[in-house]
């Protein structure tokens, strides 16, 4: 147990190597992080290094779904629910259909059953892959926003596939009326039960005297409780987690204080970074003990399904968003729409941004080797292996190239009225008028008496003066504020020096230093995500 512990140490390091290596070459990290573990699998160093599958589902995948959803804007959300829905459960739909009848032609032996379940496991694209790759490349914010919630609803839909095809291939019987039904009832179910447990969570945050440190605990227990709760009485936990994530996310404002969300949002992003690592890194490991348990299967049949399957997943996909688009533009001509034009380019990137990962990888894990009267689960080893091929061929083929793709047909953000460096004159100029109006309409008489106000009264002057100066400028000439922002931070840098030179004496305090140390941090975050960089 203790050599483990200690190889998982030893993975996370790799993972921290790794990551740096990905941010040098440009690249995203899960793709880095795949192939790595499949290089580290080559050895015998980490053979005992394996992925338990309830791990996968209980402990990696409601975290990985809460902070999703937390990131996700309800306003966007809202404005595209049409497209995401349609792509989240109806393509989901489509794709284990294809998937279904393709493999059961495609594979001797292969069971209609079978084919539903390798198609509910390959079919949900990952959300981690597709938004870091993006990250790196200038995408209008409208089709961001699909992906990102097409991401939270189409894992839900996909593993409710794969549930009831799990079943059919064990008890050997499958009931479309019955399935059409139980299919809506644990999206329902599992919808109303995740929003329950967060309005119970929000009132604790709310109304009871918590602290950051017991908020933030909270905020990483809440997941943990939508998903077991709706798991528990046989719903989706997946749904229960998403849309118990988006509500508490609408309410972060009022349910938690300043200083709980800045600790909250430090703990999540390195909790989350070291969760998506290790998943990335484990699916590049475990590929080639796969490859040995594929039984009378040879290694060159099973890497053809792989491949084809793969390539099969990727043309569907690219066929559903331009009929998605074809429908939307039909469609417009009865009911509003968000976009009654999407033309192809959207479409073509959203098609394209179809890498698998996490929940593929975990209900790949989950089938059971054991089933009926100690009978072995049929095909279980290549429908692993397909699985581990179709990830990583999607995330490597797809994730490399999609960045490329992103730059050649030259999207346009054709859906935000008012530009988004303009956008941030606005936001800083009407946040220093309210602030001075206040000063002057209630706090007016004291400045006089307080001569700490004064201060604060030629600040948001000076604030509004420079960016109604410069607001035209800044729009076309970024010099003026980037020189402002070079200054600002050189400014920071000496102030740090200053208070580090002073840390080196006796009669400071250190905590004191320490606490200026932070403002100072504070200070150019504000500043780096103001200014145009």
């Amino acid at each position: 147990m203790q050599s483990l512990f200690i190889q998982y140490v030893y993975l996370i390091l790799i993972i921290l190597a790794l990551v740096m290596l990905a941010n040098k070459l440009r690249l995203a990290y899960p793709i880095v992080l795949v192939l790595g573990g499949l290089l580290l699998s080559l050895t015998s160093v980490f053979s005992r290094v394996t992925i338990d599958p309830e791990l996968v589902f209980l402990i990696f995948l409601p975290p990985l779904l809460y902070e999703a959803a937390w990131v996700t804007s309800w306003k966007e959300f809202w404005k595209w629910r049409r497209v995401i829905t349609s792509f989240a459960f109806p393509i989901v739909i489509i794709t284990s259909c294809v998937v279904a009848f393709v493999s059961t032609a495609l594979i001797p032996g292969f069971t209609l059953a079978l084919g539903f379940l390798l198609g509910g496991i390959i079919s949900p694209p990952d959300a981690v892959s597709a938004t870091t790759i993006m990250r790196g490349v200038k995408v209008p914010k409208s089709l961001s926003s699909i992906i990102e919630g097409e991401s939270l609803l189409n894992d839900a839909s996909s593993l409710i596939v794969f549930r009831f095809a799990l079943a059919a291939v064990i008890t050997g019987q499958f009931h479309f009326g019955q399935a059409a039904s139980s299919f809506f009832l644990v999206i329902v179910i599992g919808t109303i039960i995740g929003v329950l447990v967060a309005f119970i969570f929000y009132a604790i945050h709310r109304w009871l005297p918590t602290t950051p440190g017991v908020d933030i605990v909270l905020t990483l227990v809440t997941p943990y409780c939508m998903y077991y709760a709706a798991e528990h009485f046989h719903f989706s936990g997946v749904l229960a987690v998403v849309s118990g994530g988006l509500l508490l996310s609408s309410k972060r404002q009022t349910m938690l204080n300043y200083r709980s969300r800045i600790e909250g949002v430090n703990v999540w992003t390195s909790f989350i970074f070291v969760l998506n690592g290790l998943i990335f890194l484990l699916i590049g490991l475990q590929l080639p003990s796969i490859a040995k348990q594929l039984g009378d299967i040879s290694l060159g049949t099973a890497i053809w399904y792989g491949l084809a399957i793969s390539l099969l997943l990727i043309a569907t996909r690219l066929l559903c968003t331009f009929g998605a688009s074809v429908f939307t533009k039909v469609m417009s001509n009865f009911i509003t729409v968000a976009d009654p034009n999407p033309g192809w380019k959207g479409p073509f990137v959203i098609g394209w941004a179809g890498m698998r990962g996490v929940v593929s990888l975990a209900a790949a894990l989950s089938i059971p080797i054991i089933i009926n009267q100690g009978q072995p689960f049929p095909y279980r080893n290549l429908i692993l292996f397909i699985t581990f091929i179709v990830i990583l061929v999607t995330l490597v083929f797809q994730g490399l190239t999609l960045p490329w793709l992103i730059r050649k047909i030259k999207l346009e953000d054709k859906y935000r009225v008012i530009p988004g460096e303009e956008q941030e004159i606005i936001i800083q100029k009407k946040i220093a008028k309210a602030s001075l109006q206040l000063l002057e309409e209630k706090y007016g008489k004291e400045r006089e008496l307080n001569q700490h106000l004064k201060p604060l009264f030629l600040k948001f002057k000076t604030d509004i003066a420079f960016f109604e100066q410069d607001a035209d400028k800044k729009i076309t000439d970024g010099n003026t504020l980037r020189s402002y922002q070079h200054i600002y931070l050189e400014l920071l840098e000496q102030q740090r020096s200053v208070l580090n030179n002073m840390n080196k004496h006796s009669e400071y305090d250190e905590g004191l230093i320490r606490k200026y140390l932070s403002l100072i941090d504070l200070e150019e975050l504000k500043l780096r995500g103001q200014l145009l960089q």
